[in-house]
């Protein structure tokens, strides 16, 4: 067992959206640590948000399994290069793919893309995110509502519309929720309000593509070590983050790969409509 640091961490403030490189502590996507077994051999994955963090560990982790990988990212260039180097590493295809998923006709691309130049498309995991703190309903801005929705519920919808013609009986779609679909957090009505409608989706996700052979499950992340936390939290928030937890830490974007690759396997296969909460130990009601 991986002994991993717990708050109180050193760690000042970073410009939206963050960087990998910028962390301290640094986080862990498996680098070192992850093992594969051919789980994914022949399969082609998208990943939205799969320059750092959850989405990160899940490229890493999905190579070692033997699928070729599609990544998108909205412009973290440097973040992207480096999870495109382990994808290599691990002797896999790797397409990196830049841009914001809010615009309709790059989710389209994205999924273009990734058939024309990996051949097919198996994985479908809708990771990215936008967050935004406010302390008030005043607080919130229109602009910064919308901008939640566009990224974090639109663009799904946007990618898995794209994607449908190309999914065949097997595939497998994996979006990222959060504890806070089904515990709000003040601070994140917005944010909260997302997460609450991509479990939604979720669900009604498998009883749409069920008679395809088509399986839709969510990930529900508790708070997760991603530049996602000191880009967009308080400083106090980011010093104590993870705290509340039974663990009394935050958990490392290496601790979710599993719940994505069982998701996404053969081992998976009866699995659809499934909400997988990765906590450590917060209660999801």
């Amino acid at each position: 067992m991986i002994d991993y640091p717990k708050p109180p961490f050193p760690q000042p403030p970073i410009p939206y959206p963050g960087e990998s490189r910028d962390m301290s502590p640094k986080p862990d996507h498996g680098e070192e640590t992850y093992r594969g077994s051919g789980k994914l051999n022949g399969k082609v994955a998208l990943i939205t948000g799969g320059d750092s963090g959850i989405g990160r560990a899940v490229a890493i982790a999905y190579a070692r399994e033997g699928a070729d990988i599609a990544l998108s990212y909205l412009d973290e260039h440097d973040d992207a290069k480096d999870t495109a180097a382990w994808v290599e590493k691990a002797g896999r295809r790797v397409v990196l793919l830049p841009g914001d998923i809010a615009d309709h006709r790059h989710c389209a691309s994205l999924v273009e893309k990734t058939v024309s130049e990996l051949g097919q498309l198996d994985i479908v995991v809708n990771n990215a995110a936008f967050q935004k703190l406010a302390d008030s309903l005043d607080d919130i801005e229109i602009a910064d509502w919308d901008r939640h929705y566009a990224v974090n519920v639109h663009a799904m919808f946007y990618i898995l519309k794209a994607a449908s013609p190309h999914l065949k009986a097997g595939a497998s779609i994996i979006n990222t929720a959060s504890v806070n679909a089904k515990t709000p957090v003040e601070q994140q009505l917005a944010y909260s309000s997302t997460k609450a409608a991509i479990a939604n989706m979720t669900t009604n996700l498998a009883r749409i593509l069920g008679s395809r052979g088509i399986r839709a499950n969510a990930v529900l992340p508790g708070p997760i070590w991603t530049p996602l936390i000191p880009s967009t939290m308080y400083t106090e928030q980011v010093k104590t983050f993870g705290s509340q937890t039974p663990l009394g830490r935050p958990g490392q974007p290496a601790e979710l790969a599993g719940a994505y690759v069982l998701l996404a396997s053969d081992e998976g296969s009866y699995m659809s409509g499934a909400m997988i909460a990765v906590t450590g130990g917060m209660v999801t009601i």
